[in-house]
């Protein structure tokens, strides 16, 4: 019997995953259908309610409804519970169980494609929304040195500074226009390069008082190089891109889903090739 697996959102026409997790199962020899499920509210419990199904291996959760399905769950694992999000469920035998793989994917992100190990690192991280949520958590679970929250809502910033506290980990809520010198990683949770836009309003921080060595992370995949990312090649900084993270938490849902090991590069190789199509695709159309 054909399995199935998908994403749950709205919208999710645009999303990568069903291309990258598709080219996994085949890559692995599994008879697995990844699809994309556009879900309305009122049909997300009747979505949600399907996956308890044999047929179904579990979803990916997007937004709107990371944080909606979790009462229509059975259990949490992994950092989820802390987190108060999901992106990825999993069925076993009826029992729909709840993981949250941002974090860790984005943690994995730094280590293999950055080489960056966060341990012991000072960071700024942009935005307390879901995504920097679970980022925030996976930080902490990875020891950094210290975690500073800024956001342009600043009892937001200070809310999840109170619910990531730590023992053994500094973690505060900073305002905007600090020195960033003291930072050895710099990660943009917030929307500002989606649309790639260049100018300095699509910046979210000044880099000009940045330490040399320091880290720049966007977690924003279209465009590849957003405003942030190109201010801080312009100054010598490094950077690391928001598809990595993407890649990395498709790839720890995989293994949730399958037991087996996930072919990142499968999986890197096919979203590259289709952010290189839509690119043409989108060039075209604009030349004409």
């Amino acid at each position: 019997m054909t399995k199935v697996a998908g994403i749950i959102g709205l919208p999710v026409a645009h999303s990568l995953s069903p291309i990258f997790q598709g080219a996994a199962f085949r890559h692995c020899g599994l008879d697995v259908r990844y699809e994309a499920w556009e879900t309305p509210a009122e049909a997300l419990a009747g979505r949600v309610v399907s996956l308890r199904d044999p047929r179904y291996l579990g979803a990916n959760v997007t937004i709107p409804y990371k944080q909606a399905v979790i009462p229509l769950l059975d259990e949490l694992g992994g950092q989820s519970a802390r987190v108060g999000a999901v992106n990825t469920i999993v069925n076993r035998q009826g029992r729909l169980f709840g993981f949250n793989t941002d974090g860790p994917g984005f943690v994995a992100s730094l280590r293999r494609e950055a080489h960056f190990d966060p341990a012991g690192a000072a960071v700024l991280l942009l935005g307390a929304g879901g995504a920097a949520r679970g980022i925030a958590f996976a930080l902490v679970e990875a020891h950094v040195r210290s975690l500073s929250i800024a956001n342009r809502t600043p009892n937001r910033a200070t809310s999840l500074a109170a619910g990531v506290a730590s023992n053994g980990v500094s973690v505060r809520a900073v305002a905007g226009g600090e020195s960033l010198d003291r930072y050895d990683l710099i990660v943009d949770c917030t929307s500002a390069g989606m649309h790639g836009g260049g100018g300095e309003a699509d910046v979210p921080c000044d880099l000009s008082t940045a330490s040399p060595g320091a880290l720049v992370a966007d977690i924003v995949y279209v465009p590849e190089e957003t405003p942030l990312l190109r201010a801080a090649r312009a100054i010598g900084l490094k950077t690391l891109p928001g598809l990595p993270m993407l890649i990395y938490q498709g790839a720890l849902a995989f293994e949730l889903w399958t037991g087996a090991s996930a072919p990142v590069e499968v999986m890197f190789d096919a979203a590259r090739e289709a952010l290189a199509q839509r690119a043409a695709t989108f060039s075209g159309e604009g030349a004409r």
